[in-house]
């Protein structure tokens, strides 16, 4: 239909053809895409649509020109709220509370509620955690138990020990063991409270991403901050898109609309006070099966640093281009620094300190 309206084959209509296309079609096409047309023609400055525009949107794609247009029509999608839309079936009450949850900006809550289908499934977060608990139950205890620690979690090839740091998987591998079902259970809470509803908005990409780097960053700032003390759980990970997760709530503090952010937050800051001062006492208090200290709580917080770096330009720019992004560049370059510097602090300073270190198990 816009071939007609562009007889030179241009790749632009007019604002005033455009829109009087939108009103001899609009009862054909969704809602919410056509609101979001009509925002598209408001906005244009320039008194022409690109075609490429329209087919962008009918795709459910996005391009940076379309969206820098959108950015203009942001007003007339916010005169009608997405909260404020009534009749809605479960799975689409679900889908918009997740937008309203983890998107600041009205326009992206619209674009990701019209668009998200649920395939795939946000199968990253729910994987993890499953290996993690079904490994530390059934291959490690070989039961299902309720107890603060067991001694058996040291005996396995996935954590991480100093003694074995030569052993690469172990700074990823550590985890999927747990020194405990309390410990188990705090981080299976908050991975799947967090992270299922921020895969399912910004894809297992972006999310493994984030996760997998506050892991790695995790394992390492042990390696060098805290060089005697094995590392389990998967504590760098949660509380890297946990922290990402709240410094973006923050950062767009009058453009959030979740309900009881206020109290989510407290919660969610409780949670991991708890579990991180948990894990600063267990490592200074005099361990169970010496000579192998307890593990450390260092992970945490390289799993935060990730997570206020990498984690917020991520969750941030929600259907973006991270190569379009100076920050993104700029973090991305400090966390590989420190991956390198972690490495060459493994290879030598261990020998250089001359360290007494703990026994393998």
């Amino acid at each position: 239909l816009l071939s007609q309206f562009d007889p030179d084959n241009t790749g632009y209509i007019s604002t005033e053809k455009f829109r009087s296309l939108l009103q001899r079609h609009g009862s054909e096409l969704d809602p919410h895409k056509l609101e979001v047309l009509l925002a598209l023609a408001d906005s244009n400055s320039e008194g022409r649509i690109c075609y490429q525009d329209f087919v962008n949107l009918m795709s459910n794609k996005r391009s940076n020109s379309f969206r820098q247009a959108m950015l203009q029509g942001n007003r007339r999608l916010c005169s009608r709220a997405l909260l404020e839309e009534t009749g809605l079936s479960l799975p689409q009450r679900l889908i918009r509370h997740v937008a309203h949850e983890t998107l600041p900006r009205e326009i992206d809550r619209k674009w990701y509620y019209d668009s998200y289908s649920c395939c795939p499934p946000p199968w990253f977060i729910i994987t993890v955690t499953l290996v993690a608990f079904f490994l530390y139950n059934g291959v490690v205890l070989d039961r299902f138990v309720l107890q603060v620690s067991h001694p058996l979690y040291l005996k396995n090839a996935l954590l991480y020990h100093p003694q074995l740091r030569a052993q690469a998987w172990r700074y990823l591998t550590y985890i999927f063991m747990h020194a405990g079902i309390e410990h188990l259970g705090l981080n299976v809470v908050l991975q799947l409270l967090v992270g299922v509803p921020l895969e399912m908005v910004h894809g297992a990409a972006r999310i493994s991403f984030v996760y997998i780097a506050g892991v790695v960053a995790g394992s390492l700032a042990v390696s060098v901050a805290d060089m005697r003390a094995p590392v389990v759980g998967s504590s760098g990970g949660v509380y890297a898109l946990v922290s990402a997760h709240l410094a973006n709530i923050v950062m767009n503090w009058s453009g959030m609309k979740c309900q009881f952010k206020l109290l989510r937050m407290a919660v969610a800051l409780i949670c991991m006070s708890f579990e991180f001062g948990r894990a600063v006492w267990l490592r200074f208090h005099p361990s169970a099966y010496p000579p192998c200290p307890h593990p450390s709580f260092m992970a945490h917080l390289g799993g935060v640093m990730v997570g206020i770096t990498l984690g917020v330009i991520i969750l941030r720019n929600y259907e973006q281009r991270l190569q379009d992004q100076t920050l993104w560049w700029i973090f991305l370059s400090i966390y590989v620094i420190f991956v390198l510097f972690a490495i060459f602090w493994n290879i030598f300073a261990y020998s250089l300190l001359d360290l007494k270190l703990p026994p393998p198990p």
